[in-house]
């Protein structure tokens, strides 16, 4: 059986996948408090990704990277790194003796620096030159290409649960789609004449 560790938790209907930076306002008291707490003592978080379809109950350890603006009622625009993912045991109303949630996971362990297969990776140098992207990563890995990719919450599901070989498989399969959608764009621009 896994073990499982109590941590804080910030149930939301976002789930930021290994090396993703998200933005969050954060206004409420108890989510406040959690603020204080990562920023004082340097703790990470999870946020359960609160949605009908996360039936597996998966979430994203994340932890505080900066707070870019403090408002005069005591709300803050931060922003988080995601650096692991888990599996959810129990939620509780409060963690300890804190306002916020918490809760007991079993975090995943992920190595988001894990390497692509070639054919992947000029698949996704392609998607680049075509969008006109700069990205100065030396190798990208499977999680900075569905980072770059902004994968559907379904997709990002999909996309934690599978083996590296189907994660492959459902990269390579979005970048087609997306390639084909920009073409398609494209074309449609050479038939309307604007104004």
């Amino acid at each position: 059986m896994s073990e499982f560790t109590k941590i804080p938790m910030f149930p939301l209907g976002i789930f930021p996948l290994p090396g993703e930076m998200v933005p969050l306002h954060i206004f409420e008291p108890r989510y406040r408090q959690l603020l204080l707490d990562a920023e004082t003592k340097d703790i990470s978080f999870g946020i359960y990704f609160n949605h009908v379809s996360n039936v597996d109950k998966i979430g994203s350890l994340v932890k505080l990277e900066s707070i870019i603006k403090r408002y005069p009622t005591g709300e803050s625009d931060i922003i988080v790194k995601c650096t692991d993912l888990f599996s959810m045991d129990k939620l509780y109303r409060t963690f300890r003796d804190k306002l916020y949630p918490g809760g007991d996971v079993s975090f995943w362990n992920v190595d988001f620096s894990a390497s692509v297969s070639p054919r992947l990776y000029q698949a996704y140098r392609e998607y680049l030159i075509y969008f006109q992207i700069t990205n100065n990563a030396a190798t990208p890995s499977l999680y900075s290409i569905a980072n770059d990719l902004g994968l559907d919450f379904e997709d990002r599901l999909r996309f934690a649960k599978s083996t590296d070989e189907q994660k492959e498989r459902l990269l390579l399969s979005q970048l087609k789609y997306q390639s084909q959608l920009l073409h398609e764009v494209e074309k449609a621009k050479d038939v309307f004449h604007l104004n």
